[in-house]
């Protein structure tokens, strides 16, 4: 193990906190084989038990229709597409139902900024999900979503937040959050929210009772620096807050986007920054594998790298797709790759409830 890192891993592991300097240092380091010793060391400490999780849910994007243009969206289409869509409500109530008759109890419902739906357009579609699915948590608009909301409504952020929570909206996914440093996101994306606005969508959420999630999208014109940057404002938020779940980190899949000229970050700065992440972000419990992006031996890797969540199962996933990386999942190969490291695998709910039948322990020791 290089002694430039060594003390610092040893300080991480050691439950200590590390410096912003401290996480760079280590980001900058090649020794992938001690930063995912130390990261699945870390991980044990917090999740000591004999399982490793996943839960089943469908990611439904009710509309392409974008006024914001970013350049590492191949999903999005302007307001005037020929290729523009929004759902049929029938339709999507039916993508549910597959969901539900499948196991799942959540959504993932996410989309463009549409011009023209105002606030009561959610409302009525939270309310007729709830109505039809009273069981299915609605992990729905990410923070750029709401600040969208706040803009085309003219109304404060706490009074949309209140609203679609009465309305059904259970939890909010953290989408969008790209790079939180201004710089990253003026360069890549146009009519989004920036940082601050981004977190305090977050804050005044978990401010009325809301959980949600925290992401990173990297590996496209951000420095290194300013990936430990994105991770200290949300360590500050969660120091602040409590509220966020689970962080969970994927690469820019830069095919078929306006930076497809940009190379792709592979695999070892993936599993590299996912276990700097854990290291860095003391006050998370729950770290999430991007099997999405990364592929199913990538996505289990990441168990050994700081992960203790294998993450959704995901019955249909349209926004990384459109980016031309496409992997999918059954439910055998999820639970077959936790069990091939020697856990139990478990469902979850989007709280880290368990809400399935314990099975009995495998009678392989944890790698």
């Amino acid at each position: 193990m290089p002694s430039t890192i060594a003390p610092l891993l040893d300080k991480a592991v050691a439950g200590e906190r590390l410096t912003p300097n401290e996480g760079l240092a280590l980001l900058e380091s090649h020794d992938l084989t001690a930063l995912g010793r130390a990261a699945d060391a870390v991980t044990r400490r917090h999740h000591p038990e004999s399982y490793r999780t996943y839960n089943i849910d469908r990611n439904i994007n009710y509309t392409n229709i974008c006024t914001a243009v970013c350049d590492f969206c191949a999903f999005y289409r302007k307001p005037k597409s020929p290729e523009g869509y929004v759902l049929d409500r029938q339709e999507l109530l039916q993508k549910i139902a597959e969901t539900v008759a499948l196991g799942g109890d959540q959504i993932l419902m996410q989309g463009g900024f549409h011009p023209e739906f105002k606030l009561e357009w959610y409302e009525d579609l939270l309310r007729d999900i709830k109505h039809a699915f009273p069981q299915v948590n609605v992990h729905g608009f990410s923070p750029p979503e709401i600040h969208h909301f706040v803009k085309l409504n003219k109304l404060p952020l706490r009074t949309v937040l209140e609203r679609l929570k009465s309305a059904g909206l259970g939890s909010l996914p953290g989408g969008g959050g790209e790079i939180l440093v201004d710089r990253v996101r003026r360069a890549i994306t146009r009519g989004k929210v920036l940082s601050d606005d981004w977190l305090n969508v977050c804050r005044v959420w978990h401010e009325l009772g809301g959980r949600g999630t925290a992401t990173m999208m990297f590996g496209h014109v951000e420095t290194l620096a300013e990936r430990v940057e994105h991770l200290e404002r949300l360590r500050q938020l969660q120091d602040e807050t409590g509220g966020f779940t689970a962080f969970i980190c994927w690469t820019f899949q830069p095919e078929n986007t306006d930076l497809a000229h940009l190379p792709a970050a592979g695999a070892f700065e993936y599993l590299k920054t996912q276990a700097v992440s854990r290291l860095y972000l003391d006050n998370f419990t729950n770290i999430q594998s991007s099997w999405v992006t990364q592929g199913l031996k990538v996505g289990q890797l990441a168990l050994l790298y700081g992960a203790n969540d294998m993450g959704s199962l995901m019955i249909e996933e349209n926004v990384v797709s459109a980016a031309g990386t496409v992997h999918h999942l059954s439910l055998a190969e999820m639970q077959g790759a936790i069990r091939e490291l020697g856990y139990t695998p478990r469902r979850r709910n989007v709280w880290y409830e368990l809400v399935d039948d314990p099975q009995p322990a495998p009678a392989a020791t944890p790698a």
